[in-house]
């Protein structure tokens, strides 16, 4: 998956468009869903032109990947989920229908959240 300069997350780190900030430090940025799936549900996105977790994982600093790291658990904090628990995604490519070519976690709270994980059956 190629990075497009034009991608939503893209916009949105440029001003081009508006969005609901909960927390940010200098490699991060978070902020609400504009279409949430749970009470809370919150990006966080790193500030890197990075399509997917590979290519975040390859191309970006040491420091870049802990103050991602630390947005993520700062805004758990923040959004009132870190001590009744909360879920992380990070859907990463096609065929796990990430829809924006910009590597993003979700961060789903505010109630018990989609059941316990299950063992695929062959």
């Amino acid at each position: 998956m190629a990075y497009d300069q034009n991608n939503i997350f893209a916009r949105i780190l440029r001003g081009e468009i508006p969005c609901k900030k909960v927390h940010e430090n200098e490699h991060a940025l978070a902020f609400h869903d504009i279409n949430p799936q749970m009470p809370v549900h919150v990006l966080v996105i790193p500030k890197g032109p990075y399509a997917n977790l590979a290519e975040f994982n390859a191309k970006a600093s040491v420091e870049e990947m802990s103050a991602f790291m630390q947005a993520v658990a700062e805004t758990a904090k923040m959004v009132g989920v870190e001590d009744s628990g909360y879920r992380l995604v990070a859907n990463n490519g096609e065929d796990a229908h990430q829809e924006v070519p910009h590597f993003h976690m979700h961060i789903f709270g505010g109630r018990r959240i989609m059941g316990r994980m299950i063992k695929a059956q062959d």
